[in-house]
């Protein structure tokens, strides 16, 4: 939980600031999102390796130099923080959060019982949101008083991490059962739970990329607005891992997108202007719940596919569904604010989620529990 804490708490320190920071530089909407976009795309294509670096060298090595990686570029960004040396530093440090994002969520698979799955990915996911609680705010306060100073503790606080990876247990994925005794992975089953987390990271992707520019006389608002977010999304994951746990895997999720594609259409309306700041954090609630009950679903669901030997492959999976979308999202959502406006980008996001919803209900996932 260290670990998660310091290196999401350092990818949540400058998400919104170097989107702003290469639009302050004179780039476009499009291209200050593109910066989001890169670095989900490095990370989605690491993402793919981890899997078998756990297998080779274990999750302490693969955590620590992801630790390293996401951090210490972000020393570049003094130099410059125009459009080319900004998007290249951002894939940099893509390829150290694809490492940390597999190994992050397949070591606590490793390390908990079974049948408390569901309650130690919430746990897990409530020390991520609360460093994002306070990193997201943080980072456009800091960055308004201290560029320097943002980009400082964006490569100190990853770093730290690494005082958690030294504490883990040597720990590596379980053993892949002889060839006769493998079951063959239905991919099917990993549909519905990749759509659900694609949808509403491709929506977050976007408003943490855009609120911050949308709202520029309103920076302080929106860094709260933010952090409501993040506080939300603890409430929402551990909720949806309880309820996974004692009532069945997979429940949560279709109310769990109703109240994000809500949350999402707010923050829509909300970017028409001149609309009361109550709304946005009435938005950030909703989305927030939501965007954590359907990451700790998701996840579970993807883990109970897979089963204990292919955890590993499973966070791949899944955190490659995360990652794309959030990037995808970034990149759409601004393309779309600079050719007919953030309130169309938002709407289409919001309509995105109730697509998925639809077809999670139809798809009605298996309500079993995780066995004992």
């Amino acid at each position: 939980m260290a670990m998660g804490a310091a290196s999401f708490g350092g990818w949540g320190l400058l998400l919104p600031v170097v989107p702003l920071a290469v639009s302050q530089s004179g780039a476009s909407d499009a291209v200050a999102a593109a910066s989001t976009a890169i670095f989900m795309t490095t990370t989605v294509i690491t993402q793919l390796f981890v899997p078998r670096m756990l297998m080779r060298v274990g999750h302490r090595a693969v955590l620590g130099a992801g630790c390293l990686l996401l951090g210490m570029p972000a020393l570049l960004f003094i130099v410059s923080v125009e459009a080319v040396p900004a998007l290249a530093v951002s894939a940099l440090r893509g390829t150290g959060f694809g490492m940390l994002t597999v190994a992050g969520a397949a070591i606590v698979a490793e390390l908990a019982p079974t049948a408390l799955l569901g309650r130690a990915t919430g746990a897990q996911g409530i020390a991520v949101a609360l460093a994002q609680m306070v990193t997201l705010p943080l980072g456009l306060v800091i960055f308004a008083a201290s560029p320097t100073a943002v980009f400082v503790l964006g490569a100190l606080v990853p770093a730290a991490g690494l005082i958690g990876v030294a504490l883990l247990p040597p720990t590596r994925p379980a053993p892949q059962p002889p060839k006769l005794e493998r079951v063959r992975l239905d991919k099917r089953q990993f549909l519905v739970p990749c759509l659900v987390v694609a949808s509403v990271s491709a929506a977050y992707g976007g408003i943490t990329s855009l609120l911050p520019i949308a709202e520029s006389n309103r920076a302080a608002m929106i860094g709260l607005a933010l952090a409501v977010v993040s506080a939300a999304m603890l409430v929402g994951r551990y909720a949806a891992g309880s309820v996974a746990d004692r009532v069945g895997i997979g429940r949560s999720v279709v109310p769990a997108l109703v109240s994000a594609a809500i949350g999402i259409a707010l923050f829509a309306l909300a970017a028409l202007g001149n609309m009361p700041a109550a709304l946005f954090f009435v938005a950030a609630v909703l989305f927030g719940v939501g965007y954590g009950a359907c990451q700790n679903d998701s996840l579970v669901m993807a883990f109970d596919a897979a089963g204990p030997s292919r955890y590993s492959s499973a966070s791949a999976v899944w955190n490659i569904s995360f990652d794309a979308g959030t990037g995808a999202g970034a990149l759409a959502l601004g393309v779309l604010a600079t050719s007919v406006g953030y309130t169309a980008g938002f709407t289409a996001a919001a309509a995105t989620v109730v697509a998925v919803a639809a077809v999670a209900l139809v798809a009605r996932p298996r309500p079993d529990r995780l066995p004992a």
